[in-house]
């Protein structure tokens, strides 16, 4: 049973546009940072080492993403996710839930703001098909 939903979600991933893998990243960062909280708090270090690699696997998987052709943006985006990479190899040797509970937050505030910018992106104008055509509005669902 196992196999197949690693199957299925290896095809979720492999299947779903570039906006909402960026969306997954940060879900899976959020929860594995919420279960690294929980662990610290019940002194299973071990536990709190796996779920901290898993978290910083994904920061490291959202910094390969960046496009760095939209310029100081995308160095802005870069630092931030350096930043936070740094912050929680640091908490995993500690197990400092203060320096967990901090990039968790700034993690959420991503997630935010990328949830509106995709938002907008649904919004937008498709280009125009034939000179003839209408503009539409593309809504992707």
């Amino acid at each position: 049973m196992n196999a197949k939903l690693n199957a299925y979600k290896k095809n979720q991933v492999n299947t779903v546009s570039k906006e909402k893998l960026v969306l997954m990243l940060y879900d899976g960062a959020i929860k594995y940072l919420n279960k690294s909280l929980e662990v610290i708090d019940n002194n299973n270090p071990s536990e709190a080492h796996n779920h901290l690699i898993s978290s910083q696997d994904i920061i490291i998987g959202l910094m390969s993403g960046i496009n760095f052709e939209v310029g100081k943006l995308g160095e802005d985006l870069f630092n931030l996710y350096e930043y936070m990479h740094h912050r929680l190899v640091e908490a995993n040797t500690t197990k400092d839930k203060d320096i967990v509970e901090e990039v968790l937050n700034m993690v959420k505030e991503l997630r935010e703001a990328w949830v509106q910018i995709i938002g907008t992106q649904k919004l937008q104008p498709k280009p125009y098909q034939d000179r003839e055509a209408p503009a539409t509005v593309a809504i992707n669902q």
